[in-house]
């Protein structure tokens, strides 16, 4: 029989599922600034090194999705941890591998580990707290999610300064030890999940695993390998077509499918997801471009390149207690949606005005506002998704939702990169037009770049020194204006979402009896 959980119990649970996922997350973008350091000490190629990047986001992609059954076969306990016990172990081996393809081999098992943390902690939260203080328990979800990639980059460079690349993964294991300590303890499955017995859906369970993984890696090596130019890019774009089409179909058919696909037909959370890809999707584009303007553009170390996300951190952790609070009063989720997308959006317009001259203030404050509509976004977004779920679909809900806002971060920094590279290309062209002798502002300004590289660099004071300067700024401006027109389009993207709001349903309150994890 199931019992109510005393009120310090859910904390306790909360802290217990909070720490792996936070430190899973964290994991996605931790090591992205130890890469050099592990291509020197591993004597890896560039080509090579980036794998332990994709090694691990392919292996978490297949499993997030399945999370809900794979605990539906085994018990949520056992399978969290297990999966605790293999993050932590494979963790362990990355740090000590002693080469490329040993670190390779254990960043898959790491991601195969980890996948499941984030959607087993999503699923574990919302039937530990009552439906009243869902917003609450999104609230701190939100809080690792949406912090952890933030953070990832500041810690792994000082960790990897500081002491060296291998401590990256060495710190993972008190936590882990902690974490499997409290889920020993304080983890029980629910009543539902230990009644049912599914069959393997093998095809499913396949296609999913092919499907996933091409499509990740096509996300993650597309910009490198010039996009469909490259064989190996259309061959595995063909792939994951075919797979992922061919897995809907069979999901739709079987009768215990590994994904249950038909949470779709639940209006709110079909929106919900959509509006969360989106969301992550235009997050993680402006993420990814912020410390590629600081750094090459305005000459900012990694280290304050990271300095400049963090007010969009302390925003998002400050404004999802807010959320929670305001919508355990009774304010209406889709309006604190609609409020926190709007407030993104200004955030991605105002970075579409940075410049050359833009100091460290100037680019913090759309941080911070955008971090203010992150916190606006999530906790109300996650609450209004899972609203009209029935309990025993949670764990597949959260699977689905999980893989989607994933993806909407692999899509985004997809798109962001190839339409930065795109758009730096064509505005080269057009102010390549204007570099002309017959110019009288190129004639004024060759003048003084004569006389300054007379004073400064004599040796360089020709024609060819001239040029060259006058060619590294063109090629400044061009990217300056591509990083305006990809934060402006992240903008336009954002602000659209604003409209799809008011499709969600209204809460029905008596379909949510969700009892605490006894």
């Amino acid at each position: 029989m199931s019992q109510k959980i005393p009120s310090i119990s859910k904390w306790v649970i909360a802290l217990t599922v909070m720490l792996p996922t936070f430190i899973e997350v964290m994991d996605t973008s931790v090591v992205n600034v130890s890469l050099p350091h592990i291509q020197g000490s591993l004597n890896a190629g560039l080509d090579e090194v980036t794998w332990v990047l994709t090694s691990y986001l392919v292996s978490n992609a297949v499993i997030i999705p399945i999370t809900g059954w794979l605990s539906s076969v085994f018990g949520r306990k056992r399978y969290l941890l297990f999966s605790l016990t293999l993050f932590t172990i494979s963790s362990i081996m990355c740090g000590a591998a002693p080469s490329l393809e040993v670190l390779i081999i254990f960043r898959i098992l790491q991601g195969l580990g980890g996948g499941g943390l984030q959607p087993l902690s999503q699923a574990i939260l919302l039937e530990s707290f009552p439906p009243a203080e869902h917003g609450i328990a999104m609230a701190v979800f939100g809080m690792g999610v949406v912090l952890a990639p933030i953070l990832g980059p500041v810690v792994g460079g000082w960790i990897t300064d500081s002491w060296s690349w291998r401590w990256v993964f060495y710190i993972n294991l008190p936590i882990g030890i902690l974490a499997a300590v409290l889920a020993l303890f304080f983890i029980h499955d629910p009543e539902y999940i230990r009644r049912r017995h599914l069959k393997i859906d093998t095809w499913g369970l396949f296609l999913l695993t092919v499907g996933l993984g091409a499509l990740q890696i096509v996300l993650d090596k597309g910009e490198r390998e010039d996009w469909f130019h490259s064989n190996f890019i259309v061959i595995l774009t063909c792939i994951a077509v075919i797979s992922l089409v061919l897995f809907v179909l069979v999901e739709l058919r079987v009768k215990h499918p590994v994904v249950n696909l038909r949470v779709f037909r639940n209006r709110s959370f079909a929106t919900g997801t959509l509006i969360m890809f989106a969301g992550f999707f235009c997050l993680f584009g402006s993420i990814v471009l912020i410390p590629l303007y600081l750094q090459n553009l305005m000459g900012y170390t990694a280290y304050w390149a990271g300095l400049v996300l963090g007010p969009g951190g302390l925003g998002s952790f400050f404004m999802m207690a807010v959320a929670g609070v305001l919508m355990k009063k009774g304010f209406n989720p889709r309006n604190l949606l609609a409020i926190g997308l709007a407030i993104m959006a200004y955030s991605l317009w105002l970075m579409s005005h940075f410049n050359l001259e833009t100091g460290f203030y100037a680019v913090s404050y759309p941080r911070l506002i955008q971090g203010i509509g992150m916190g606006l976004f999530f906790v109300p977004l996650s609450a209004a998704t899972y609203v009209n779920i029935p309990r025993e679909e949670t764990g597949n809900a959260s699977g689905v939702f999980n893989l989607l806002r994933n993806l909407g971060g692999s899509f985004g920094v997809a798109f962001s990169s190839t339409v930065l590279a795109q758009r730096a290309q064509v505005h080269q062209t057009f102010l390549a037009e204007h570099v002309t002798p017959y110019n009288p502002v190129f004639q004024m300004h060759s003048e003084k770049i004569q006389q300054w590289l007379e004073s400064s660099y004599p040796a360089a004071a020709n024609q060819t020194g001239v040029l060259s300067v006058v060619y590294r700024e063109v090629l400044r401006q061009a990217s300056m204006l591509a990083f305006n027109d990809t934060f402006w389009l992240l903008a336009i993207i954002t602000a659209v979402l604003v409209f799809f709001t008011p499709i969600f349903k209204r809460p029905k309150r008596a379909a949510l009896p969700m009892e605490g994890v006894h």
